[in-house]
């Protein structure tokens, strides 16, 4: 008799979850920011919810006011009504769509390699994509919008931008990786950080390079990541000299520099965006654990 009691209401359990789960299409939709290499090309959330780093964002930028029963929100989420500064008087009409940023820095101010605090300067500002709104209400200096996308919670002063549809590149295929591809002759640059300011990556991370349209670099290109033997500028950990000796496990009786002796290819990644300095990049193959530091060249 417990027994079935215990199986009804663990089935009662289950049903209520799995109707929770289809009323709830927020958890869905994050769900859905991991793309799956094997498809034809980067999913929707692998686009958009990419972030970026820019140096080419306004600072008067239209912003995130609050929204409705601001007296007790303190964030909002998908299908909320949010209000924005920005309205009639303006060019705001109703059915426009806005894309919406956050401006981060890193919450650990450390230095992981040489340079990358001189890098992350140069390239600009870490931009996170937190959703998307439609405008539903329009007043003179003040629009009121749904959020009918969403990649993370938006809050006051997030700054609102015209939306401007990203370039969904397709992926090549995983067998056509050279493991001993030649230098290829063209623009290089490093990893210099990674989504939510992460230093190690595998297959499907997000990171950003400093290289740009300035560099030559287009959305949907392949940069091949690698590193030198023996170099000790990135994050990965390293013994001096280990490119021809290793104490107590014999050296070579000549004397090799760290870029006498063949480079590590350790994987590839697809152009996801562009800006002037630098690249979003996703890791489509890593055979090896790449490390903020690493380079990479456009193949």
């Amino acid at each position: 008799m417990r027994a079935i009691v215990a199986g009804i209401g663990l089935g009662m359990l289950l049903a209520g979850a799995t109707a929770w789960t289809q009323s709830n299409p927020q958890t869905q939709t994050v769900a859905a920011t991991q793309p799956a290499v094997a498809t034809a090309s980067p999913d929707y959330s692998a686009v958009y919810c990419s972030n970026f780093v820019s140096n080419d964002v306004g600072k008067s930028e239209p912003h995130v006011i609050s929204g409705e029963e601001s007296r007790s929100r303190i964030i909002f989420a998908l299908r909320d009504l949010i209000f924005i500064s920005k309205g009639a008087s303006q060019g705001v009409r109703v059915g426009d769509h806005f894309s919406v940023i956050r401006p981060e820095k890193d919450p650990v101010e450390v230095q992981w390699f040489k340079w990358q605090n001189k890098l992350m300067k140069a390239m600009g500002t870490y931009y996170r994509d937190v959703g998307q709104l439609t405008v539903v209400n329009v007043q003179p200096n003040v629009a009121t919008a749904q959020i009918t996308f969403s990649c993370d919670y938006l809050q006051r002063g997030d700054i609102v931008r015209p939306f401007v549809e990203r370039p969904v590149p397709p992926y090549k295929p995983a067998e056509a990786f050279d493991r001993f591809a030649p230098v290829s002759g063209k623009s290089v640059g490093m990893i210099v950080v990674g989504r939510t300011f992460a230093q190690e990556y595998g297959k499907l991370s997000t990171v950003y390079v400093n290289l740009g349209v300035n560099q030559g670099v287009k959305v949907g290109d392949y940069l091949r990541i690698f590193r030198y033997q023996g170099s000790k500028i990135e994050t990965a950990p390293n013994f001096a000299d280990s490119q021809y000796e290793m104490y107590g496990f014999g050296s070579s009786p000549q004397k090799f520099h760290w870029n006498d002796l063949p480079r590590d290819i350790l994987g590839e990644g697809i152009v996801l965006n562009t800006s002037s300095n630098s690249s979003t990049l996703l890791i489509t193959l890593c055979r090896i654990q790449a490390y903020a530091g690493d380079y990479v060249e456009i193949e």
